[in-house]
């Protein structure tokens, strides 16, 4: 159904305008050998559109928020809040749909607060997560009573003075790292021996410190953890949540009370790019967690999570269109205007992030036929900056359209300037019952005039004066 509603999607995109039409091929241009180029065809009178744009699949973004919440709610007998990691799509939008499917919001910065306060999100639904909170977002969150997460033992000490001299409501808690190892990418492994979240919990001393850190603060109640995400197994990411359950148990054993009564287990289901299978689900990690942790899940303690690319990735895809073709060394080469502004990870780090490429004719139609070896290369002026290399598609034509799909997170939203490339827009979309498509503007693309004034246009001549 996701497929279906993708490929009526990128029609209606090209239909309503919203992509830039394709250009036929000059009279006697070259291009890839037996690879005419396809005129395009008009797009919205008056809408020219543009060569890349996202698109966000409404529909599947609320039936991931459902899975999540039908997951632990089948295995919990305890109160859950589940917290959007908006790192992985800080868009206002987003964050008020998920908001509406009942999710809340998990923030690592003073913009990311700032973001969900826009979109509407309580600071009852909101928890602060960050290895490096200054005093002043610090003293923020605990005046709006948004719960907080304390990194390590030095920033509980500040939290400490802050509360001491203003009075706060917001629920407390520190992060440990159970040191339990790493997944496949170690950038996003966070539980490793040397990692830099959390309080390591098997370096000499440490556990008893935070213990102790406990019994010295009856105000701290929560325990956070977090194992990683891509690449990470769900067996491991179990693991670690069990560490800081047993650590939990142990706290409150020794303080006598039900002291700790919430536990963040963080997020980091990790994402099928191979297809359009959603695996693994929510449902396969709740039970994985009813089973290695029971006692989580019995209703003693309160549990939050914190998803974010499993929520967003499938139900986003990337436009563009196929300027020019070519051949380099006997290799096919579709020149198109999505590379690494948008999939930074992939162009840097293919191996690890490999992205699937679906290929469209110029009115958005799927291209059928057989299939030719190519690369798929972005608009930046560097050799690296291909989408994939060496993959096996239909021909590509100048004037097609390449779909890259699984981008709702970490991708579209998250822009790199390399030689100056706009962010694009991002629209979303739902699909009515006879199949009409309709848009709505989540994010517009950024004009040459905003990119000015990012690089300090205003300013032009403060360095020669």
């Amino acid at each position: 159904m996701a497929s279906y509603r993708r490929d009526l999607a990128v029609r209606a995109a090209v239909a309503q305008g919203l992509l830039a039409t394709g250009a036929p091929e000059a009279p006697g241009a070259t291009g890839t050998p037996g690879a005419p180029g396809t005129p395009g065809t008009p797009g919205t009178p008056g809408t020219p559109g543009a060569p890349v744009v996202a698109l966000l699949d409404t529909a599947g973004i609320r039936a991931s928020a459902a899975a999540l919440t039908g997951a632990f709610a089948a295995v919990s007998r305890g109160e859950a809040l589940h917290a959007f990691a908006v790192k992985a799509c800080p868009l206002v939008p987003v964050l008020r749909l998920l908001a509406d499917a009942g999710i809340g919001a998990e923030v690592a910065s003073p913009g990311e607060l700032a973001l969900a306060r826009a979109a509407g999100l309580p600071p009852s639904r909101t928890v602060l997560d960050s290895p490096a909170k200054t005093p002043a977002e610090l003293r923020e969150a605990l005046a709006l009573g948004i719960a907080v997460n304390a990194d390590n033992l030095q920033e509980l000490a500040r939290i400490d003075a802050l509360a001491a001299s203003a009075p706060t409501s917001s629920p407390l808690g520190l992060r440990v790292n159970p040191q339990i190892g790493a997944g496949t990418i170690g950038a996003l492994s966070t539980a490793t021996a040397s990692s830099k979240f959390g309080v390591a919990l098997r370096d000499e001393g440490a556990r008893e410190a935070v213990v102790q850190a406990y019994l010295d603060r009856p105000r701290l109640t929560r325990l956070h953890t977090h194992t990683g995400s891509q690449g990470v197994p769900l067996t491991l990411m179990a693991q670690g949540v069990r560490a800081a359950y047993e650590l939990a148990e142990e706290i409150n054993a020794k303080a006598g009370r039900r002291q700790v009564d919430t536990l963040d287990i963080g997020g980091g289901l990790p994402v099928n790019f191979s297809s359009d299978e959603e695996t693994p689900t929510y449902a396969d990690y709740a039970r994985l967690l009813a089973a290695t942790v029971p006692g989580l899940l019995d209703g003693r303690y309160r549990l939050v999570t914190e998803f974010g690319r499993s929520l967003l990735a499938k139900h986003g895809t990337v436009l563009a269109r196929v300027e020019y073709t070519k051949t380099s060394g006997g290799r096919p080469i579709a020149v198109t205007h999505a590379g690494v502004q948008l999939a930074t990870r992939t162009v840097y780090a293919p191996e690890a992030w490999p992205l699937r490429i679906l290929a469209y004719d110029s009115e958005g139609r799927p291209r059928a036929g057989g299939v030719t070896v190519q690369d798929v290369a972005g608009p930046a002026c560097f050799a690296g900056d291909l989408l994939a290399t060496g993959r096996a598609l239909p021909l590509l034509h100048p004037g097609d359209v390449v779909a890259v799909p699984d981008t709702g997170a970490y991708a579209f939203a998250h822009h790199y300037a390399y030689n100056s490339l706009p962010r694009p827009a991002v629209h979303g979309f739902t699909l009515a019952g006879d199949g009409t498509v309709s848009f709505v503007t989540v994010r517009p693309a950024q004009t040459p005039r905003e990119i000015v004034a990012e690089a300090g246009g205003a300013h032009a001549d403060a360095l020669v004066r």
